[in-house]
C-alpha cells in the first residue's frame, strides 16, 4: 500500500533541527525537499512476500547500509531483506559505502504470521543524501501493510494465469512471472540506465534473454552491458549463462533530440524454477523521465568524481553547453591543426592541380574562387554527411571505404593525372558545352562546378580520419540529438582544415608561370602527385608488398621524367644538373623499394627490412594482440582478465584505417610502449569487414570508428576517461598507457 507518512516525531525535529543549522541563502528553498518527498516508497505483500518499492528522486540517494526492516506487530516476523546491489560510494564519513538511486525493488519474505492476521505495522530505517551537499539524519518510518488470506497475484497477465492452472496453491507453487522475475530501473545519466533484475529464490534468469527493446519517439536504447552469468546444463537449452538472485545491466541510450521526456521501453526476459517449470519469453513495459540531454553529466560522466577526462569528452561538452561562438572559434582552430595531419595533406596537391590544370588563364581572382569553391564544397559534404551519419548512428569510414568507392576514386585521380599529362583534356561533353554557352561564360562556370564536386569527393574518402573534435561533434550529434550545434561545429571544423587549402590554392594562381613550357613541369609535378593519390587510396585494399612495388614503379617513372637517364650538355643550366641528380636519387629509392617489395617487405621506409634480412634483427617486435570479433569474444575475455586481476587494453583497428596503420608501425613497436603494457591483456578488434558483429561491438562501446583504443583496469571496469581517439606518438602514448593503467583511482 502506498507510503502513510508516519514519520517520528523525533525524526522530525532532527530533520528541522538540520535545516537550521544550514546557513541562511546557502540553497534555494525548492532545491531542499522533506525526507517523505525525496525517498518515497510503496509495500504490498503477495504469496507470503513483501514487495518493498523505493521511488527515490532525481539527484538524491540512500544508503544500503543504513537500511533495515522490521515488524512492529506481534506475531508477524520478517525473514532476511533480499535487496539489490548498490553502486559503489566513497563516502567522506562512513567510508566505503552502497548507494541506491532510482528505483529499487526489495523483496522481504514473511516467515511468520498469526493465522486470523490481515495487516501489520513495517517498520522501516533509512538514511540518504542530496547531492547539493545535504545529507538527511537517520529517518524511522512505519506503514501498514495488508496481509491477504492466502497467496495472490496481482494484475495476473497471460502469464500468470497460465502459472496458475498448474495446481493449487501450495508452498512449492510456481510464482507468476511478474513475481519470480522483478526489474527496477534507475537512471543514471540522461545518456544511460542500470536495470536491475530481482530473482525469486529458487529462480533463475537466462542471460541470453534478456534485451531491451523500445521505438518510441524520444530515445532508443542501445545493446545492454550484461555481466557473464553463471554456467548452467539446461535440459531446454543445453549450456547456457543464468543468473540467480539478481543482475544489473546498464543500457545507453541515443536521444531522439535533446529535450526532457518519457522514453517507452520493454524489457524482455525468460527464466525457469529450479527443477520445475520454465517460462515463456515475457515482456515488461516501463517508463523512464530522461531529463534534457544537453546536461553536462550525460557528456562528461568520465570526469564526474574528479578524475582526467577524455579529449573527446572535453569538446563534446563544450559544443552541449558551451557559449556557441566560442565553440565555432575552437572547432575552426582545432581545423587547422588538422589541416597538417597525414588525412587532409593529400588535398593539397588535389587543389593545386586543378589550378595548375587552368594554366595561363588563372589569375589571383580566379585562383581564389576556385580554392573557395572547393573549400566550401568539402565543408559542406562534411557537415551534411557527418551529421546524417552521427544521426542515423553509422560508421562513417566503414561505408566511405567499400572497395568499390576506394576503387573508383583512385581511378578518378589516375584520369586527372593523366590530363595533367597532356594526353587528353578533361572537359564537359559538347552538347551540354553548347546548352551553356547559350546561358553565357559557361567553362568558367563549368569548371567551378567541377571544383566543387572534388571538394565533395575529398570530403568524402580523402578526410575520413577520426580525431577527437570529429567525434565530439558526431556524439553530440548521435547522442543528444541537437543535429543544429554538432553539424555548426563539423562546419567550422571543415572550415579550419580548408583555411590553408585557400592560401596556397590563391597564391598558386598568383605565383605560377602565366605561359611557357615550365608551365606543362608544373602540371607533370602535379600528375605524379594524383598518381600518388591513386596509390594511397588503393594502399587501404592491397597487400603491403604489392603497394610497395607501386610506389616503387611511380617513384622510377618519376625519375625518368626528371632526366636522371638523360645525357647533359657540358653546358647545361644548374636546372638541369639538379634535376638529373634529383632523378638518379629517386631511381635508386625506387630500386630499393622494388627489390624489397620481392623480398616480402611493405614498409616505404624500411623497405629492405623483410623477412631474413640480416637488418631485420635490430628493430623492435610488434605487439602481439589476441584478436576478438564479437561482444561475447570480449566479455569472456574480460571475465578471464578480471578473474586474474589482469589490465586489458582494448585496440580498434581496420585495413582501411591510415590511422591505425600509422600506430601499427610508428607506435606499437616502440620499446617505451611494450614496457608501459607489460603483463596487460592486448586485444584487438579488426573492424574492417563491418559486418553485423563488427558493428554490435562498435555500438556496444559508441565508437564512430577506428583508431580507438580502450582500457580497462583489474577490476574489470572501463578507464573512460583515458579512452584514444586516432593517432597517438610513442612517447605520449606510452605516458597515457602507463596512466591509465597504473592506477585504479
Amino acid at each position: 500500500m502506498k507510503q502513510q507518512g508516519h514519520l517520528r516525531s523525533a525524526a522530525m525535529a532532527a530533520g528541522l533541527g538540520l535545516s537550521l543549522l544550514i546557513p541562511a541563502g546557502a540553497f534555494a528553498a525548492e532545491d531542499i525537499l522533506k525526507p517523505e518527498e525525496a525517498f518515497r516508497y510503496e509495500a504490498q505483500a503477495e504469496n507470503n512476500i513483501v514487495q518493498f518499492r523505493w521511488d527515490i528522486t532525481p539527484d538524491h540517494y540512500l544508503y544500503k547500509e543504513r537500511m533495515s526492516f522490521a515488524s512492529a506487530t506481534e506475531g508477524v516476523v520478517l525473514g532476511e531483506a533480499d535487496m539489490p546491489a548498490g553502486k559503489a560510494y566513497d563516502d567522506e564519513f562512513f567510508g566505503p559505502m552502497e548507494i541506491y538511486r532510482g528505483q529499487i525493488l526489495i523483496r522481504l519474505p514473511i516467515a511468520q504470521q498469526p493465522p486470523d492476521a490481515r495487516e501489520f505495522e513495517l517498520e522501516i530505517r533509512s538514511q540518504g543524501c542530496a547531492d547539493i551537499g545535504l545529507c538527511y539524519p537517520p529517518q524511522k518510518w512505519l506503514t501498514t501493510v495488508a496481509l491477504p488470506e492466502t497467496p495472490s497475484v496481482a494484475a495476473a497477465g497471460p502469464l500468470s494465469r497460465m502459472v496458475d492452472k498448474i495446481g493449487p496453491a501450495a508452498a512449492d507453487a510456481p510464482l507468476a512471472p511478474e513475481q519470480a522475475f522483478q526489474p527496477a530501473v534507475e537512471l543514471l545519466d540522461p545518456f544511460r540506465i542500470a536495470v536491475t533484475w530481482t530473482v525469486a529464490p529458487g529462480y533463475y534468469l537466462y542471460r541470453d534473454s534478456l534485451k531491451v527493446a523500445g521505438d518510441g519517439p524520444v530515445a532508443q536504447p542501445g545493446p545492454p552491458t550484461i555481466p557473464p552469468g553463471e554456467p548452467k546444463w539446461d535440459e531446454h537449452f543445453g549450456d547456457v549463462k543464468v543468473f540467480y538472485d539478481s543482475v544489473r545491466m546498464e543500457v545507453p541510450l541515443a536521444r531522439a533530440n535533446p529535450r526532457a521526456g518519457t522514453a517507452e521501453l520493454q524489457l524482455a526476459f525468460q527464466g525457469c524454477k529450479e527443477n520445475s517449470i520454465c517460462y515463456p519469453p515475457g515482456e515488461i513495459a516501463v517508463l523512464v523521465d530522461l531529463p534534457p540531454a544537453t546536461a553536462v553529466s550525460g557528456l562528461t560522466r568520465a570526469g564526474d568524481d574528479g578524475r582526467p577526462m577524455a579529449e573527446q569528452d572535453r569538446l563534446s561538452q563544450l559544443i552541449a553547453t558551451g557559449n556557441l561562438g566560442l565553440v565555432l572559434i575552437t572547432f575552426l582552430g582545432l581545423g587547422l591543426l588538422l589541416a597538417f595531419t597525414p588525412c587532409v595533406l593529400p588535398m593539397v596537391p588535389i587543389l593545386s592541380g586543378i589550378i595548375a590544370g587552368e594554366g595561363a588563364a588563372c589569375t589571383t581572382r580566379r585562383a581564389f574562387i576556385l580554392s573557395l569553391t572547393y573549400v566550401l564544397g568539402m565543408a559542406l559534404t562534411y557537415t551534411i554527411a557527418g551529421a546524417a551519419f552521427a544521426a542515423a548512428g553509422s560508421q562513417v569510414q566503414a561505408v566511405l571505404m567499400k572497395p568499390w568507392i576506394i576503387i573508383s576514386v583512385a581511378g578518378l585521380f589516375v584520369a586527372l593525372a593523366l590530363s595533367m599529362f597532356g594526353l587528353y583534356e578533361l572537359q564537359m561533353p559538347a552538347f551540354i558545352q553548347n546548352r551553356l554557352t547559350q546561358m553565357g561564360n559557361q567553362q568558367k562556370r563549368g569548371t567551378i562546378m567541377g571544383t566543387a564536386v572534388m571538394g565533395v569527393l575529398s570530403a568524402l574518402v580523402v578526410t575520413t580520419c577520426v580525431a577527437p573534435p570529429l567525434v565530439a561533434s558526431l556524439t553530440v550529434i548521435g547522442q543528444t540529438g541537437d543535429v543544429m550545434r554538432g553539424a555548426l561545429s563539423l562546419f567550422a571544423l571543415s572550415m579550419g582544415m580548408g583555411l590553408p587549402l585557400l592560401v596556397i590554392g590563391t597564391s598558386a594562381g598568383r605565383l605560377l608561370p602565366k605561359a611557357g613550357g615550365w608551365m606543362d613541369k608544373v602540371k607533370g609535378f602535379f600528375g605524379f602527385m594524383m598518381l600518388g593519390l591513386a596509390v594511397w587510396m588503393l594502399e587501404r585494399l592491397l597487400p603491403g608488398p604489392m603497394t610497395l612495388a607501386l610506389w616503387g614503379a611511380l617513384l622510377f617513372t618519376a625519375a625518368v621524367f626528371m632526366g636522371a637517364f638523360s645525357s647533359l650538355l657540358p653546358d647545361a643550366p644548374v636546372s638541369q644538373k639538379l634535376g638529373k641528380a634529383g632523378g638518379l636519387v629517386a631511381s635508386l629509392y625506387a630500386a630499393a623499394l622494388l627489390v624489397g617489395a620481392l623480398g616480402g617487405a611493405s614498409d616505404p621506409l624500411q623497405p629492405l627490412r623483410f623477412a631474413g634480412s640480416p637488418m631485420s634483427d635490430g628493430g623492435s617486435e610488434h605487439l602481439e594482440f589476441q584478436r576478438i570479433k564479437s561482444v561475447a569474444d570480449l566479455e569472456t575475455a574480460l571475465a578471464q582478465a578480471k578473474a586474474s586481476n589482469r589490465t586489458v587494453m582494448v585496440d580498434f583497428y581496420a585495413d582501411w584505417c591510415v590511422s591505425c596503420k600509422e600506430m601499427e608501425r610508428y607506435t606499437f613497436t616502440d620499446e617505451r610502449v611494450h614496457a608501459a603494457l607489460d603483463g596487460t591483456l592486448l586485444l584487438q578488434a579488426d573492424v574492417t569487414a563491418n559486418d553485423e558483429r563488427d558493428q554490435a561491438l562498435l555500438q556496444y562501446f559508441g565508437i564512430f570508428g577506428p583508431p580507438t583504443i580502450v582500457f580497462y583496469s583489474g577490476d574489470g571496469n572501463e578507464r573512460e576517461a583515458y579512452r584514444i581517439v586516432g593517432y597517438m606518438p610513442a612517447e605520449d602514448f606510452a605516458a597515457h598507457a602507463s596512466s591509465a593503467l597504473g592506477s585504479t583511482g
